[in-house]
């Protein structure tokens, strides 16, 4: 499971020798607090360490250097609690390589008002401090979170938390390995990419592996290894009668069984955090993994199917993210449409959604595939849970990557769903469905996406300002017309054709 309690940001406030000894002490002091309090909220997943005082350029340089090479830092929070001269801020931010996020607050909430005095206004400078600050991270183009408000408000918090949860996903990105056994679908167009760009770009590396690779390690699965997982599928599923002991597809439950703990086993032994597999390379498999993909990504895995590195690692990045939160998060598809009420989505896929977004103890079933000509899988199947959610893709558009996110609504059902043997959900998207659907068709979002009740968008803008990527929200706000203009604005900043009414 993933454990985001393990990272740490640093909370670094600057100021200056100028104010003298007695205001650095208590800008010190302050930062102590910010940070301690910051440490301990429920919003906020990681420890928060505050470091010493940023006084000259050679502090700056040296600290940036250190949280460049300390491994369980995902990054830092600046805070200007006095006036201090950015110029001495330019040779530690030319080289900081990790998350940056911008706090503008001050230690009071409010003015003294009978006594406020001119040691007060020396000591709590942020107003213009942090304007300083903000002046050279544009001027030198730092990617850069600016969170502004009083630090105790839980709407400051809450963004702090959203940006520390986004540094930690880039934080596991950057050593990220995903295991792609067999190659994409034959032909699919969206599912490829540049490998190479992508693990400059992310840092991630994608390697592929024939299926013969995972067939050796299920091969070597112990029946007593197959017993003690059959037991655990039983205590915690809703099991179809043909599975059951003494049944006519027991012997599937456990080739699934099998399949899982081979696979399980083959990803731990190499670190990888995200794997993919496809349909059309599954010799030496007597049928598609299914339920073992669905645990799998319970635990935190990244998956997508037919080949998708780049959707398997981004649904990485969403499980680190979401860690610790409700809700869920799942590889997704969009499948089919329902035209009646204003438009729905059915998401679903042939068999690999997360188990984290159920609804309700999923029910273990086999059924055929009618694809692949495999024998019939063992899947979870269930009806996601409800409310607010978003869908993301990551697609390569030659030039840059672009994350497409489309803010949704998951309802129930309107009807029983008896004949579809597979997990699923269905939700009305942002803003309607004839301008999302619209929009997302022209950014090139994919098919496959990450599917998440547990994220926001702005978990996803925060990543995006971190890997340096175009980013385009479909919302409540959005209109054709604005999704054009934002994409011809994107193609103006990033390079490329615009497009085409």
């Amino acid at each position: 499971m993933i454990d985001l309690g393990k990272y740490e940001v640093w909370f670094v406030p600057g100021s200056q020798t100028l104010y003298g000894e007695a205001t650095l002490t208590k800008v010190a002091e302050h930062s102590r607090q910010i940070a301690s309090e910051l440490s301990n909220a429920p919003e906020i997943p990681v420890k928060v360490n505050c470091r010493p005082v940023m006084k000259d350029a050679a502090n700056i340089q040296e600290l940036c250097l250190e949280a460049n090479r300390a491994e369980n830092c995902i990054g830092i929070v600046t805070w200007m609690h006095t006036f201090s001269p950015s110029q001495m801020w330019i040779p530690g931010l030319k080289i900081l390589r990790k998350p940056l996020l911008h706090l503008h607050t001050q230690f009071n909430r409010e003015l003294p008002w009978s006594t406020i005095d001119m040691d007060f206004m020396n000591l709590n400078q942020s107003a213009h401090g942090d304007r300083e600050f903000g002046f050279i991270t544009s001027r030198m183009r730092v990617p850069r979170k600016v969170v502004a408000g009083y630090w105790q408000d839980q709407s400051v918090r809450n963004e702090i938390g959203t940006w520390a949860r986004a540094a930690c996903a880039w934080h596991d990105s950057q050593a990220l390995r995903v295991a792609r056994f067999g190659d994409n679908m034959r032909q699919v167009a969206v599912t490829e990419g540049d490998k190479v760009e992508a693990r400059i770009k992310f840092g991630y590396s994608v390697e592929g592996y024939g299926v013969g690779d995972l067939v050796d390690r299920i091969q070597q699965v112990s029946a007593a290894d197959v017993d003690s997982v059959v037991a655990e599928y039983e205590s915690s599923y809703t099991m179809a009668e043909p599975l059951r002991a003494g049944k006519a597809k027991r012997e599937a439950l456990r080739d699934a069984v099998r399949t899982e703990i081979g696979l399980r086993r083959f990803l731990d032994e190499g670190k990888f955090g995200a794997f993919t597999d496809t349909f059309e390379d599954l010799h030496g498999l007597s049928q598609l993994p299914g339920v073992g993909v669905q645990r799998l990504m319970a635990d935190g895995y990244g998956f997508g199917a037919e080949g998708d590195w780049k959707t398997a690692a981004l649904v990485r990045a969403m499980k680190v993210m979401s860690a610790g939160l409700e809700g869920g998060t799942s590889f997704m598809e969009d499948y089919t449409y329902h035209f009646k009420n204003g438009g729905r989505v059915l998401g679903a896929h042939m068999l690999e959604v997360c188990p984290s977004i159920a609804a309700a103890k999923p029910s273990l079933e086999i059924h055929p595939l009618s694809i692949g000509g495999k024998a019939d899988p063992v899947r979870l199947v269930f009806d996601s849970q409800t409310g607010p959610a978003v869908v993301a893709s990551i697609v390569d558009m030659g030039d840059r990557f672009r994350l497409v996110v489309n803010k949704v609504e998951v309802v129930p059902a309107e009807e029983p769903l008896p004949k579809l043997p597979v997990a699923r959900a269905l939700w009305r998207p942002e803003p309607d469905f004839k301008t999302a659907s619209t929009g997302w068709i022209l950014a090139g979002g994919a098919h496959h996406t990450g599917f998440s009740l547990s994220l926001t968008a702005e978990h996803l803008e925060d990543f995006a300002e971190m890997a340096g990527i175009e980013f385009l929200l479909i919302d409540e706000n959005s209109t054709i017309r604005s999704i054009k203009n934002e994409l011809n604005w994107n193609h103006a900043y990033f390079g490329g054709r615009a497009v085409r009414s």
